[in-house]
């Protein structure tokens, strides 16, 4: 039995990516580089902001200094007009703490985005004390870190992580963690071939963590 559930937080607790990659999508535009949403979200999905603009920049965006301050500033003001869960999410936490299995979020964003979005949710409160985030932490996915920060700080000995992006995919496998693979939109594929287990509903989880 797993002892330890480590979410993602965008596109896993909350339903923020389609806002995030819209804002982006728009100010990106403004700097050159036209994106379909589609597009920006298979680009950036999962990336820590210095690399979002590293990569944009490589994709010939004329980038002013402050853009990252600028960017959070757009998307900030995006997620506080309306972020809903992402379905499932509640009844998955109230199976959890039937079982008595620990819970925590290990993200990418900040922890002033976090406050934002889980902080509409009533989330932000249950998850004091047991958030990670590589904006504080210095060291974000891909890496492995902060997932084995989580592990250490619960003392869990058989933690599974619920990701939807690549990165996070791969900071799981290299930690050497089990990772369930969220794809609510897509067959999942690319998070298959990096070693994910895939599923679709979050429905499925209980199912998933009984196997």
């Amino acid at each position: 039995m797993h002892d330890l559930v480590i979410f993602d937080c965008d596109g896993v607790l909350v339903d923020s990516e389609v806002v995030s990659n819209q804002v982006l999508a728009g100010n990106l535009a403004g700097y050159g580089v036209s994106l379909t949403l589609s597009e920006c979200m298979a680009h950036f999905v999962g990336g820590t902001m210095r690399g979002v603009m590293q990569k944009a920049q490589s994709m010939g965006a004329d980038l002013p200094e402050n853009w990252i301050d600028e960017i959070y500033a757009e998307t900030y003001a995006g997620l506080r007009a309306g972020v809903p869960l992402v379905a499932g999410i509640s009844t998955l936490l109230g199976y959890l703490d039937e079982q008595g299995i620990s819970c925590c979020v290990a993200s990418n964003g900040s922890e002033d985005k976090m406050l934002i979005t889980l902080g509409q949710n009533g989330l932000w409160d249950r998850f004091q004390g047991c958030m990670f985030s590589a904006h504080s932490f210095g060291v974000g996915k891909p890496e492995p870190d902060l997932f084995l920060a989580a592990a250490k700080q619960f003392g869990a000995s058989n933690p599974v992580v619920i990701e939807d992006s690549p990165s996070g995919v791969t900071a799981a496998i290299r930690a050497e963690m089990r990772c369930l693979g969220y794809a609510e939109h897509s067959d999942g594929a690319n998070l298959r071939a990096l070693g994910a287990e895939v599923f679709h509903d979050m429905a499925d989880v209980p199912a998933l963590l009984a196997q």
